[in-house]
This record gives structure tokens, C-alpha cells and sequence, in this order.
């Protein structure tokens, strides 16, 4: 195998493993929209969601770590291991492949995290985890604009289709979340009326007049 063929399955392999990353990304967020409030996915068992949940994570994590190594490696850019790590770093588009470097970071902080749950508090645990909803929407940016090839055609599509499913995944949330809501208001006054003592009208505790 010759460089340029060598440099084209790289950038072949780096184009597939960084969409199939959104993808999964995507898949992440939209189970952790359908589980947050302690609900969970019509259908389909807590449990279940949780450990698709967690398998979409680590899956979504070994193909990011293809897709870096595939772009550092890829002679046809000059990609230092540092850019991948640090944001905006990098003298090759310094601005999009350090939104990549910043959902990496946040990633590693999450994984870390998650990891020594049990030796840190959970306030610090949730204000980390909660991070990982800006991982999706940096990664798509990043994924959008690192490229020409990557906004048009089907690659394109591919992020277009995953923005769509995950704005109305927070809608369709947001709904429910609201009539959640409104339910719950609407049990604690049902519940106030009853607990509050009847009161007479003045008129009736008035003694009768004698004829």
C-alpha cells in the first residue's frame, strides 16, 4: 500500500468513525433526555434504557478514540496527539478541531468522574455529568465544520437527521415535564381544599329570633 493510498483509507476511516461517533452521541442523548426526571422510555424498562444507555457510551467512546487516532495519523493534515487533548491548539483549523479537543475533554472529565463516583460527592458527580449534554452539540459543530466534504451529501443529512431527533426528544421532554407540572399543582391545591376546615355562613350561626 502506497502513502496515498494509505492517507485515503485513513481519511476514510476518520470520516466514518467521527459520524458513527455522532450517531452514537445522538443515541446518548436521546436516552438520557427519555430516563432524566426518573421517567423513563414508553416501552422499554429503566433498567433497560440505563444499560443501553451505558453501552452507547463506551461504544461512542472507543470509536472517538479511532477517530483520533485515525486524524493524528492521517499524513494528509498536520494533527498533533496535543491538538486532540488541548483546545485550540491546533495551526490546522484551530477553531473547529478545538470544539473537538473541548467534547473530548468533557468526555475524559465524565468517564473520570464516573468512575470514583463513590469516593467524591454527588453534587460535584452531577454538575460533571451534566457537562455531557454540551459534549453532543460541540462534537456536531465540530463534525459539521472540520470539513467541505462534511456539509453536503449524505454526511450532512446524517447530522441534520440527528439535530432534528434530539430538538424534538427535549420538546417532546419539556411537554411532559410542563404537564408533570401542572398535575402536581393542580393535586396540592385539590389537596389544601380538602384539609382546609369548612366554614359556616354567618347567617347560619345566628340564633333564631323568638316569634
Amino acid at each position: 500500500m502506497n502513502a496515498f493510498t494509505g492517507s485515503t483509507a485513513l481519511w476514510y476511516a476518520s470520516r466514518a468513525t467521527g459520524t458513527v461517533s455522532i450517531v452514537l452521541l445522538t443515541l446518548v442523548m436521546l436516552l438520557g433526555v427519555g430516563v432524566s426526571g426518573r421517567r423513563t422510555v414508553p416501552g422499554l424498562p429503566k433498567l433497560v434504557v440505563l444499560g443501553l444507555h451505558r453501552n452507547a457510551s463506551l461504544l461512542a467512546v472507543a470509536f472517538l478514540a479511532v477517530h483520533i487516532v485515525t486524524a493524528v495519523v492521517d499524513p494528509f493534515v498536520t494533527i498533533a496527539w496535543a491538538d486532540a487533548l488541548i483546545p485550540f491548539h491546533s495551526s490546522y483549523q484551530p477553531l473547529w478541531l478545538g470544539l473537538g479537543a473541548v467534547a473530548i475533554d468533557l468526555l475524559i472529565a465524565i468517564l473520570i468522574t464516573t468512575a470514583l463516583r463513590k469516593h467524591i460527592s454527588r453534587g460535584a458527580w452531577k454538575v460533571v455529568h451534566w457537562s455531557a449534554y454540551a459534549v453532543w452539540p460541540v462534537a456536531l459543530v465540530h463534525g459539521i465544520m472540520t470539513g467541505p466534504d462534511l456539509r453536503s451529501g449524505p454526511l450532512l443529512a446524517t447530522s441534520v437527521a440527528c439535530a432534528a431527533l434530539v430538538a424534538y426528544a427535549a420538546a417532546w421532554r419539556m411537554k411532559i415535564s410542563r404537564s408533570a407540572a401542572r398535575r402536581l399543582q393542580s393535586e396540592r391545591e385539590d389537596a389544601t381544599l380538602v384539609a382546609r376546615p369548612n366554614r359556616q355562613d354567618p347567617g347560619e350561626m345566628r340564633p333564631a329570633l323568638p316569634a
